[in-house]
């Protein structure tokens, strides 16, 4: 762990209220997959990965498809 700064406790949600979130995120984002565009098989994926502190907030979730969800994982 870095002295200076130290690792900051994530935010995650309980099930009902990241439900409700991940509702809204497809929502403000037109039901599409902001990468291809698709409709179907809509994921929500963490722009800052949860691993890496990143919280269930709506600034740092976003719509993919299934496909695009595991190329952006993949590298």
């Amino acid at each position: 762990m870095n002295q200076l700064f130290p690792k900051r406790p994530r935010i995650r949600l309980q099930a009902k209220a990241y439900a409700t979130l991940r509702r809204q995120i497809l929502e403000r984002d037109g039901w599409k997959c902001q990468a291809c565009g698709s409709i179907a098989g809509l994921e929500i994926h963490h722009v800052q990965r949860r691993s890496q502190s990143g919280e269930d907030s709506e600034d740092n979730l976003m719509a993919l498809c299934a496909g695009c969800h595991r190329a952006v994982h993949d590298g």
